[in-house]
């Protein structure tokens, strides 16, 4: 498939239907061969392109570099000075604070000596009060070393490192204990423990083997074939204790021998300005952002000429995931880079992430295309819709050390259950999955109706634009749906109460029948909303669960907090 010139695999699908309506998903291509580890891709640019750029950050108005024949020789001195600190699976290396070229290397240096490292949020540090999710994060990893790029900012949470704390990183001249160590190094080798979210409880430890990272790559190769005449260059924020970045973007340019440009940046009041700055001086040829990123480009975009033709000069992917799209900031973006495919996919820290994608221009957001090749999907029917189940090389052993939450992820047939749901367009799947929520938010009313908060709070928001940030949908039990709405900033009170009159609706499902505006914003450190601006339906109905009894008491169908 070709858009602007850019060589895209062509949509293909294998549809088996199976007995009580399920459906089987897979390519009718097979997996290419894949390394056994991902540092053979890291030797191989080292190699082959010895002083191409592989990371890069700010520094002042210029950019500290690291070529990659640098980042093979430093990582290998770091892996040497790793292994010294007697490292393993047992005791791992854990980092607290954020992307940085240091956070490169020692990830690499893990890499190399086969030690997994542990990336956490570091919200868990800097913003919390209680420290109760980065505790229990040491308790289950048992960490033997753990790495803040400053110590200052992070001295209450190292409070309670049960372990040496380090804010440099180490190394040490490489000898034969690193060769060994590095040969040893296999596919079930555990590259790394990334975190969920933790909004249900605390948070879940995804183990990912090189297996795992090495297959989804060359998945993700496959589909962005453009990759083997031109790798790619992207400038991205997101940070790598999320699976979007620290696998799929971190790994997609050391495979694919491409550069990768830490922005400093982040979708927020007073941070999205250095995001404006960076893709100014360096134009991607790849772009991800989660829908959140989007919505804080686009008032630049709209007015900004010289940031429009940096942008776009080299473009040839835009990407988005993380999180579903608002269908207006879907359309307006394509609209300022026509011939550019705006393209996405779907997967989870479960899946290394890259598990679906659609590789082909939709009018539809919510399309996340199909399986790529070693990559299938059971689709099983469910409530008018289908939930998707996954296999594939690419799947998780499990969670580190919860035993009883693995044996709950997989169905009996040892599928992983993604958790999220899906429509299909016209009844065929060869035209792409439409992403129709996640299962955990779906309820029942009192009546015995299911409620889906996917694609109704996708038209809520839809409908209030650009009036509205977010939207919680309540009545689990109860007789009739309401929102929590979290307001723009001077979103003015009469269009808000003008927007609810004019919602339409079909049946009690459908139908939005309390409000209530929320004057404070999301919490990060409660949970409410994550750092890539996910926002977390049972987290803030349960924060907030006397505002939505209040909500629900009250004659007033629309309250103001």
């Amino acid at each position: 498939m070709n858009t602007r010139s850019v060589r895209l695999a062509e949509p293909a699908v294998v549809v088996e239907r199976r007995a009580g309506g399920a459906l089987h998903l897979r390519s009718p291509h097979a997996l290419g061969a894949y390394p056994t580890k991902l540092t053979e891709r890291l030797d191989h640019w080292a190699r082959v392109a010895p002083d191409r750029v592989l990371f890069a950050q700010r520094a002042g108005s210029s950019w500290r570099t690291l070529t990659y024949l640098e980042a093979s020789r430093r990582a290998r001195r770091v892996g040497a000075a790793l292994l010294a600190k007697q490292l393993s699976a047992e005791r791992p290396l854990v980092v607290l604070s954020g992307n940085d070229l240091e956070h490169a290397l020692l990830h690499l240096g893990a890499l190399y000596a086969g030690i997994p490292y542990a990336p956490v949020s570091p919200a868990y540090s800097l913003l919390s009060t209680d420290f109760l999710k980065l505790r229990s994060i040491f308790d289950l990893l048992t960490p033997g070393l753990v790495f803040v790029s400053r110590k200052e900012p992070f001295l209450g949470a190292l409070a309670h490192a049960p372990c040496e704390v380090i804010d440099a990183v180490p190394e040490a001249e490489p000898g034969a204990a690193l060769e060994r160590a590095h040969a040893a190094v296999g596919p079930d080798t555990i590259a790394k423990f990334l975190f969920t979210s933790g909004s249900t409880g605390v948070p879940k430890a995804v183990i990912n083997t090189q297996r795992m990272w090495c297959a989804n790559q060359a998945m993700i190769a496959s589909q962005f074939t453009f990759f083997r005449d031109e790798p790619p260059t992207i400038v991205d924020w997101a940070p790598w204790h999320h699976t979007a970045a620290g696998n799929h973007d971190f790994g997609l340019v050391i495979y694919n021998g491409g550069s990768y440009y830490i922005d400093d940046g982040k979708p927020m009041p007073g941070a999205i300005e250095a995001t404006v700055r960076n893709l100014r001086e360096v134009a991607p040829t790849w772009y991800f952002n989660v829908p959140r990123g989007y919505e804080a480009l686009l008032p630049y975009l709209r007015t900004d000429a010289a940031l429009r033709k940096s942008f776009f000069s080299r473009l040839k992917v835009l990407w988005f995931a993380g999180a579903a799209i608002a269908q207006h900031v879907y359309d307006e973006i394509k609209s300022m880079a026509p011939g550019i495919p705006f393209l996405t996919g779907l997967g989870s820290t479960e899946t290394a992430p890259y598990t679906m994608g659609r590789m082909w221009e939709t009018h539809d957001a919510t399309n996340m295309g199909l399986p790529p090749p070693g990559a299938e999907i059971k689709l099983v029917p469910m409530e008018g819709k289908y939930e998707a189940r996954i296999k594939g090389p690419h799947i998780t052993p499990g969670y580190w050390r919860q035993p009883e939450l693995t044996a709950a992820a997989f169905d009996e047939d040892g599928w992983y259950r993604l958790g999220d749901t899906f429509a299909l367009e016209n009844g065929d799947p060869a035209r792409g999955l439409l992403f129709r929520g996640r299962m955990a938010e779906d309820f029942k009313l009192s009546t015995g109706t299911w409620v889906n908060v996917g694609p109704l709070r996708a038209k809520f928001i839809e409908h209030f634009a650009p009036l509205v940030r977010d939207v919680v949908i309540a009545g689990e039990g109860r007789s009739e749906v309401g929102a929590l709405i979290f307001p723009a900033v001077d979103a003015p009170r009469e269009q808000l109460l003008l927007k609810l009159k004019s919602l339409s609706s079909t049946g009690s499902s459908n139908r939005i029948a309390r409000a209530l505006v929320l004057e404070e914003p999301p919490s990060l450190d409660a949970g409410e909303m994550t750092d890539k601006g996910s926002i977390n339906q049972r987290a803030v109905l349960k924060r907030r669960a006397a505002l939505v009894d209040e909500l629900y008491s009250n004659s007033e169908r629309v309250l103001w907090t």
